[in-house]
């Protein structure tokens, strides 16, 4: 399964969690609700039911905002770490390709010390450049798939 593939799977059952809490949040205010509305009970009773149904809800929904603050907290942390991997990695294949062409560079002041053909040094440039591509290639397709 692709990395792709699993942060979809992973947000799909992260959005069903939510949906699921906020269901129940909700069904359990209109079941209340209705049981208190419905209940034979005196108006002062009545009160203190809904004023005791109205305190449990607000303590879960501070629990639930906790558990969600708590969330946000690890999904941040994760998003930075994977934002600082592909830094290293980018960082990584510049440095790389700086100095591929430098070593190139180098090559082709080395040949035309020695008077080279302008064919052969364009060939030799052609060379080299296509040396560093593919090793640029090489490098990239390694680290991406390593993330």
């Amino acid at each position: 399964m692709t990395h792709q593939q699993n942060n979809y799977e992973e947000n799909n059952q992260n959005i069903n969690s939510k949906d699921f809490l906020i269901g129940s949040l909700i069904g359990g205010i209109v079941g209340a609700s209705l049981a208190l509305i419905f209940a034979p009970k005196s108006g002062k009773e009545l009160r203190s039911d809904i004023n005791h149904g109205a305190h449990y809800v607000k303590d879960r929904a501070n629990e639930w905002k906790e558990v969600a603050y708590d969330k946000g907290n690890e999904w941040k942390g994760y998003a930075q770490e994977q934002s600082n991997q592909l830094g290293q990695v980018v960082s990584e294949k510049s440095q790389n390709l700086t100095n591929k062409l430098k070593e190139t560079k180098t090559t082709i002041q080395d040949k035309m010390k020695g008077q080279q053909e302008p064919e052969e040094a364009a060939e030799e440039v052609a060379r080299a450049i296509d040396d560093a591509a593919k090793a640029f290639d090489e490098t990239d397709d390694d680290n991406v798939t390593n993330i």
